[in-house]
């Protein structure tokens, strides 16, 4: 933990390069600057965001997922701030994600067929994926009470806040 901030910090391997020049899992590919070494840097980058609102925090988010992680996040916190979803609807709405290798456009299955079309039209490389990470979002309301919504498409995952 990260000193008494409640932060898990990753302490997964497997976040670095095994052998440069080869994708992982997730299709990361990493070098030398991210070899299982001190001092190196992770291909996987964790970011648990808190966002603060008139000096106070006002929502708290994350996910699990490999290469997904900044994308799903940046996508909670665009569903939330410019399209003024609440936190179930964010977590709700599809995710969708591109890392340049492999140069494929992956969604979640909850697409509609008319846009999988469209971008399929538009010469991208659309690849059907279950699910992408696994939301967790803690918002404060405007009374001071707080909002927890989980990823429903993972439903043994909880969110709390206290």
């Amino acid at each position: 933990m990260a000193g008494n901030s409640g932060i898990l910090l990753n302490n997964e391997m497997d976040d670095f390069s095994a052998k440069p020049g080869t994708p992982n899992i997730f299709g990361l590919v990493g070098g030398d600057a991210n070899a299982i070494a001190p001092r190196k840097r992770p291909l996987s980058s964790m970011s648990p965001t808190l966002v603060v609102k008139d000096g106070k925090t006002w929502l708290m988010t994350g996910s699990p997922g490999g290469s997904h992680i900044i994308t799903t996040v940046l996508q909670i916190l665009v569903n939330t701030i410019d399209f003024k979803m609440n936190i179930a609807e964010a977590t709700a709405a599809p995710r969708f994600h591109q890392q340049w290798m492999p140069d494929e456009l992956r969604l979640e299955k909850r697409f509609s067929p008319d846009t999988l079309r469209l971008l399929r039209e538009k010469g991208q490389h659309v690849v059907i994926k279950p699910v992408m990470g696994s939301t967790q979002i803690i918002m404060r309301l405007p009374d001071g009470t707080l909002a927890v919504a989980s990823d429903p498409l993972t439903p043994d995952d909880l969110t709390a806040g206290y």
